[in-house]
C-alpha cells in the first residue's frame, strides 16, 4: 500500500478512526502530559505471525503529528516472533499516547488477517488452486482487510458490487432461473466482464454450463457432489468452492482441483496478532 493510495484511498478512514477515539481532547495524555515533551516507544510483537499494515501504523501517528519518526526493523509479509522489536516510534509524546491505540487497532487487525491467511495457504502449495477472500469484510475496514489477505499469500475476490458480475441465490430468483439470469448479466455487462454464477445443485451446475457461465461457484455442497459437479463441467468453465471453508478443511477443498477455494473467514474470522506499544522513554 503506497503512501499515494494511502493518501486518496485510506487517510480520511484513518481520521475517523482518530475521532471516534479522541472527540475533543485525549484527557488522561492532557493530564500528565500537559506541554511537549520528546519521548521514544517500542512496537513489540507478543505472539509468532506474519505482520501486515505497517504503512497504516506509522500514518496514524503521522495524522497527528506529521514530524513524528517511525523506524522499522521488519516490512509487511515478514513472519515476525513473540518478544521482537519491531519498531521505534519517536516524537511528542503526546501523540505516543494519543494515537497508540488507534494504530495498534489497525496493525493487529491486519496482521491477525494476514497471520491466518498465510496458514490456510500453506494447504494449497503445490497445487493449481488459489485462495480467495470474499466481500464478507467490516465495514468500512475492506481496504485493509483485503490488503492483509495479499500480504498472508492469499487472493482478493471482487473488491465491491462494481467489480465485478456474481449472481447468486437471489438474483435468481429476481430473473427467474439461470438461464435468464445470464442471459441479462450478458446483455447488461461490459463484454470484459465474466460473469460467475453461485449453484447448490447439480442440476443447477448444467444449467449454468448451459448458458454459458465463465465461472461456476460451487456453494456449501457436499464434497462429492463437488467430484460430480467438476466433472460435469468438464472445463467449459472455471470452478470455485465456496461456504464454511475454513482452513482446517480447506486441504480436502483443494484436493477436488477446484480453480479457486474462496472463504470468508480469512476476514470474518481471523484473531488479531498481538501486538504492544512498551518501554516508553521520556528525554
Amino acid at each position: 500500500m503506497d503512501k499515494n493510495t494511502m493518501r486518496l484511498n485510506v487517510d480520511h478512514l484513518l481520521i475517523q478512526a482518530l475521532q471516534e477515539d479522541i472527540t475533543s481532547e485525549d484527557v488522561s495524555t492532557n493530564a500528565v502530559m500537559p506541554s511537549y515533551q520528546y519521548g521514544q516507544v517500542q512496537l513489540i510483537c507478543k505472539e509468532d505471525g506474519i505482520i501486515a499494515g505497517l504503512e497504516v501504523f506509522e500514518r496514524v501517528f503521522y495524522l497527528l503529528d506529521e514530524s513524528m519518526e517511525v523506524k522499522f526493523y521488519v516490512k509487511d509479509g515478514d513472519a515476525v516472533k513473540n518478544g521482537q522489536l519491531l519498531a521505534e516510534v519517536s516524537g511528542d509524546v503526546r501523540v505516543l499516547l494519543s494515537g497508540e491505540r488507534t494504530a495498534l487497532n489497525y496493525l493487529q487487525r491486519m496482521s491477525g488477517i494476514a497471520t491466518y491467511t498465510n496458514r490456510a495457504a500453506s494447504y494449497l502449495k503445490g497445487s493449481k488452486t488459489k485462495l480467495l477472500d470474499t466481500r464478507k469484510t467490516t465495514p468500512n475496514m475492506r481496504v485493509f482487510e483485503k490488503y492483509a489477505v495479499r500480504v498472508g499469500g492469499g487472493n482478493n475476490h471482487r473488491y465491491n458490487l462494481s467489480d465485478g458480475v456474481m449472481l447468486k441465490d437471489n438474483h435468481i430468483a429476481a430473473a427467474g432461473s439461470i438461464t435468464n439470469a445470464i442471459k441479462m448479466a450478458k446483455n447488461y455487462a461490459s463484454f470484459v466482464r465474466k460473469i460467475e454464477v453461485e449453484v447448490e445443485t447439480l442440476e443447477q451446475v448444467k444449467e449454468a454450463v448451459e448458458a454459458g457461465a465463465d465461472i461456476i461457484m460451487l456453494d456449501n455442497m457436499s464434497v462429492e457432489n463437488m467430484k460430480k459437479a467438476i466433472e460435469i463441467i468438464d472445463g467449459r468453465a472455471e470452478t470455485e468452492c465456496s461456504g464454511n471453508v475454513t482452513k482446517e478443511n480447506i486441504e480436502k477443498l483443494t484436493a477436488l482441483g477446484v480453480d479457486y477455494i474462496s472463504s470468508g473467514a480469512l476476514t470474518h474470522s481471523a484473531p488479531i496478532l498481538d501486538l504492544s506499544l512498551k518501554n516508553l522513554q521520556v528525554k
